[in-house]
């Protein structure tokens, strides 16, 4: 069994624990049953360990931290504008946590919640949730199960749930990425590359405003690997301050996204069976944690508000049918300072990317 240790207290008396898994020579992480939050990813770099994702010290932190550090995120990840939505002709009425809002679930959304540890051991750890009807305003009584898997080569992650009424639901993954592994590299110094022709426009709420826009000429373009810093101006980039857009994937794609470090040498590729990825930029996080660092969020997920627009693909579970998504993170290290061409060999980025074997639930 992988190693598990006492990672505080949260005020109202519940311990949480801190969950080993992987192999400290590789890849290596370490899980909350609190949220299911990734609190640590270890990979390997030329100069040692490399720690690619931000981190908080102790259970209390984690409980009042407004940027979803690493959180399992659900039942609706992303917006739902007003807080509300109608479903088989009835109007249901959410939490609002953001302005007159909900995000991510609301004040009592997954990466709020203890979760139960299913299974444990040295290569997996498997939590699990019962999400009973009403709570955060949604119907249906939902059971969850997430399920981290440590590989040579990186981390993958597979919710599978099921509900006895229809319900939305979109879960998603909120790490904070940067793969310099130093707290003074700032996260826009990393390279982006997203197969992405089209992202969904915002408001000054970042509610989507029910168009997809082509990305081309725009700072929404990613499709050609480049750096994130020195962005051109773009109306779109005022609303939250910086990137927090979902972009649209392409349906003939071969990865998700792909990052890399040319501090550190370090690249990651992100596969995942989603139609979508909100790319946030972490802006926030000076305002939220100083002196925690930079870093940004590739949140694999379905279209943000998608239960108010008829014109996006829905995001409805219905009873009987076995929900699953599928998100993979493989690391490599081309080295540091490499051109894209390297960095894209060293990724495999010309391979496919899931398949119906990948990331399988232990």
């Amino acid at each position: 069994m992988g190693g598990i240790r006492n990672f505080g207290r949260l005020d109202d008396g519940p311990a949480v624990g801190a969950y080993a898994i992987g192999d400290p020579a590789q890849v290596s992480a370490e899980i909350l049953d609190l949220g299911g939050i990734l609190a640590r990813l270890r990979v390997p770099g030329e100069r040692g360990a490399v720690d690619v994702v931000l981190g908080l010290p102790d259970a209390r932190s984690y409980a009042v931290d407004p940027a979803y550090l690493g959180q399992l995120v659900g039942r609706y990840g992303n917006r739902i504008a007003g807080a509300a939505f109608v479903l088989d002709g009835r109007h249901y009425r959410l939490d609002a946590n953001e302005g007159p809002n909900q995000l991510h679930g609301g004040a009592t959304g997954f990466g709020r919640r203890l979760w139960s540890v299913a299974s444990h051991s040295e290569e997996a750890l498997s939590l699990s949730l019962r999400s009973p009807a009403g709570e955060g305003g949604y119907p249906g009584n939902l059971e969850v199960v997430a399920t981290y898997r440590a590989e040579a080569d990186g981390l993958s992650l597979v919710f599978e749930a099921r509900c006895d009424a229809p319900t939305p639901f979109n879960p998603t993954h909120h790490p904070y990425f940067n793969l310099a592994g130093d707290r003074g590299v700032p996260a826009a110094a990393q390279w982006l590359q997203v197969p992405a022709s089209h992202f969904l426009p915002v408001d000054a709420a970042l509610i989507p405003l029910g168009g997809v826009a082509p990305v081309d000429g725009t700072p929404f373009d990613f499709r050609v690997a480049r750096p994130l810093a020195g962005a051109a101006p773009h109306p779109q980039l005022e609303a939250g301050g910086g990137y927090d857009h979902c972009l649209v994937l392409d349906a003939a794609r071969g990865f998700t996204a792909a990052l890399y470090s040319p501090h550190s040498g370090v690249a990651m590729r992100l596969d995942a069976d989603a139609p979508a990825l909100q790319f946030y930029g972490g802006q926030g996080l000076a305002r939220q944690h100083p002196g925690l660092g930079d870093g940004i969020c590739l949140e694999p997920q379905d279209y943000p508000d998608a239960p108010n627009r008829p014109g996006f693909p829905p995001a409805i579970l219905a009873p009987g049918q076995r929900y699953v998504r599928r998100i993979r993170y493989r690391f490599a290290r081309p080295g540091r300072g490499r051109g894209w061409d390297e960095v894209a060999r060293a990724l495999r980025l010309d391979q496919p990317g899931l398949g119906s074997d990948d990331a399988s639930p232990a």
